[in-house]
């Protein structure tokens, strides 16, 4: 019937899917057709089914202003749509961060080196145990730019010291690994850029981590030393018993 005056009709939608396009085309969702009045309708240059595969797809498509869209990923094997999907909820999530933030840092371990470097000048003027805890740190954020060169096939002892001496010029905070390269380059001048947020979150969860398990090696060690001084005392009483 509907077929007949030019209007497609689509069952059995999903209710997630329906907000989505409403989303996209502008329109309101009517649970009853004889609420639904003209101010309800959407706008889409648009709507065709078509065949993907073996599936049947309804597209929508030219809406004026979307505020929801959707990305076809496409693959041979399914590990390959999986890995890609994760990709891109990776990258749109990286995104979004930084549009709601507002605030990036240069990517490539650059921010982790200039960290490791400012930590170590700290270190050298706090002196005593806490420097070498303080190195250690340092240390441990370094590791990302060595990991990315790692996993370029660079070699990590060069990329790192070519690295700490970027770092020591004046605008050396933008130096990274640049993995296609395969070299430290300007990071802000390749627009490889990462959102404060995310590099907050990271530190703020090693460090939450660390303490952690600090703290229960520190219970571990403290329940063998008084599980061994009780052995201690139970073997002094027997000997006592046995004179």
């Amino acid at each position: 019937y509907l077929a007949k005056f030019g209007i497609m009709a689509v069952r059995r939608v999903k209710k997630s899917d329906m907000e989505k396009l409403a989303r996209a085309t502008g329109a309101r969702i009517v649970t009853n057709i004889d609420d639904l009045t003209e101010k309800d309708l959407g706008y889409a240059e648009l709507v065709e089914e078509r065949k993907v595969a073996e599936e049947r797809m309804v597209f929508v498509e030219g809406c004026k202003n979307p505020r929801a869209v959707t990305i076809l990923i496409r693959g041979g094997l399914e590990k390959f749509v999986d890995e890609a999907e994760r990709s891109l909820t990776d990258a749109v999530s990286v995104v979004a961060d930084a549009i709601e933030d507002g605030k990036v840092v240069p990517g490539g371990g650059a921010i982790e080196a200039e960290i490791a470097k400012e930590l170590r000048k700290y270190a050298a003027q706090v002196g005593g145990r806490e420097q070498l805890a303080i190195e250690a740190f340092a240390n441990a954020i370094e590791v990302i730019p060595r990991t990315l060169a790692e996993n370029a096939g660079l070699d990590p002892v060069d990329i790192i010291t070519e690295l700490r001496a970027a770092h020591e010029k004046a605008d050396g905070w933008k130096y990274g690994v640049n993995v296609f390269d395969g070299k430290v380059d300007d990071m802000v001048a390749l627009g490889v850029l990462e959102p404060v947020s995310v590099k907050l979150q990271a530190i703020k969860s090693a460090l939450e981590a660390v303490s952690l398990i600090l703290r229960i090696d520190d219970i571990i060690a403290a329940s063998r030393t008084e599980e061994k001084k009780g052995k201690e005392e139970g073997k002094e009483e027997e000997e006592t018993s046995t004179e």
